[in-house]
């Protein structure tokens, strides 16, 4: 059973019932869902869309990331390794989400939509779902939620609650700059005050004759509740307007809270997969990619020994990902402090050698598998933090 029908939960779908399983998806929504996000895919979730056979014609292919900070601006085109693809792409939601639980229908997985699935905890392990107030017995329950809900606290899958989260909106505008070939991020993002904000602004063009335009933040700043979203949002259009010639809003800006951390991942029966795990990047709040292989791993390991998968998806995870994330969770503390916001992410883009690190953080390129200078420089940057991360904790900027 697959609570959630996103790219996590259909990426978990597509791959456990092209292997013959028995595969149920249940979405509170129904078919044709829009999920608020900024569209983008790195070049490591172009190739999870790849290995998942998803042809990409449907969406905007990019080349690389233009970064700002302050007045200096850096463009750099996604690098070639032998991981990942070269580029990456926009595709908005709507269609993205639509073909991969197509692809999930076509595999043979049964879709229940509009319809809200918990699940059903006896003896301590998860046994199945209880939808519509029937049981619905299965050997494994793969939490594919988002956010943390009704779901995550059932199982105890809740966020940490002295962990950083993000908060993020968007919107869409008409711009004729939409065949883009670069995303754009301003790293030195400010409010309506002239408040640095720990986050950043991004210009996503989605080819169609749309941009997505959006902001988000870190719940390290000071004030962090007190921060108003649509005026950060309205902060950052004037700043691009003349240079994206935008048109007013195409539709109402929309918010949704990103999780960067999960109390618990799995256990007897049960896996949180994506964004339900915590699987959410801090220095970019990006998450489709991490959905997408959490969710073949999961359904993988499920195939190969039901009873074994959840204890090997969590060891397996975070030897992928837990040192990466852990960095970016403790970096998001750092740059919490104003005075550090204001003057330490120039040098983000300083040079070529930290803006090509820059880029790779961005793209989601790195974890404990990157060989080379940036490897080195994260796994470097996370033994700094470690130490300070207690006086970073204590001292943290928030009210």
């Amino acid at each position: 059973m697959v609570i959630g029908a996103g790219p996590a939960g259909a990426a978990t779908a597509i791959t456990a019932a092209r292997a013959g399983a028995n595969v149920t998806v249940f979405d509170k929504a129904g078919y044709g869902r829009d999920k608020v996000c900024g569209d983008g895919l790195t070049p490591r979730a172009v190739g999870a869309l790849e290995d998942l056979g998803i042809a990409l014609d449907d969406a905007h292919r990019i080349d690389g990331l233009r970064m700002i900070a302050g007045k200096k601006t850096r463009q750099l085109a996604w690098p070639e390794t032998d991981r990942f693809p070269p580029y990456g792409a926009v595709w908005p939601r709507r269609r993205l989400d639509a073909a991969l639980i197509d692809a999930a229908n076509q595999a043979g997985a049964k879709l229940v939509w509009e319809t809200e699935a918990l699940p059903v905890i006896e003896q301590g392990k998860v046994v199945g779902v209880k939808a519509d107030g029937v049981l619905h017995k299965a050997d494994s329950v793969v939490l594919a939620t988002g956010a943390p809900g009704p779901a995550a606290r059932i199982v105890g899958a809740e966020r940490v609650s002295d962990e950083p989260f993000g908060l993020a909106i968007r919107s869409y505008v008409e711009s004729p700059r939409h065949g883009d070939r670069h995303l754009e991020a301003c790293l030195t993002l400010v409010d309506e005050h002239g408040t640095a904000v720990p986050g950043y602004g991004w210009m996503f063009p989605a080819g169609d004759g749309t941009v997505n335009i959006g902001v988000g933040a870190l719940s390290t700043m000071k004030n962090f509740k007190k921060l108003n979203l649509n005026k950060l949002l309205d902060s950052y259009r004037s700043l691009v307007e003349p240079t994206w010639q935008i048109g007013p809003n195409l539709e109402r800006p929309r918010a949704w809270r990103l999780p960067m951390s999960a109390q618990r991942r799995h256990g007897p029966g049960w896996m949180a997969v994506g964004d339900a795990a915590g699987l959410v990047n801090p220095m970019n709040g990006e998450g489709i990619d991490y959905g997408l292989e959490s969710g073949m791993l999961a359904a993988n390991l499920f195939i190969d020994d039901p009873v074994s998968a959840p204890d090997l998806y969590d060891v397996q995870v975070g030897e992928r990902f837990d040192g990466f994330l852990r960095t970016g969770r403790r970096f998001s503390f750092l740059i919490g402090h104003p005075f550090i916001l204001r003057n330490g992410l120039r040098m983000a883009v300083g040079t070529d050698a930290i803006a090509n690190i820059t880029l790779g953080v961005m793209g989601n390129l790195i974890d404990s598998e990157t060989p080379g200078a940036s490897g080195r420089v994260l796994n470097a940057a996370d033994r700094v933090l470690a130490a300070l991360d207690p006086v970073l904790r204590r001292t943290r900027a928030t009210s």
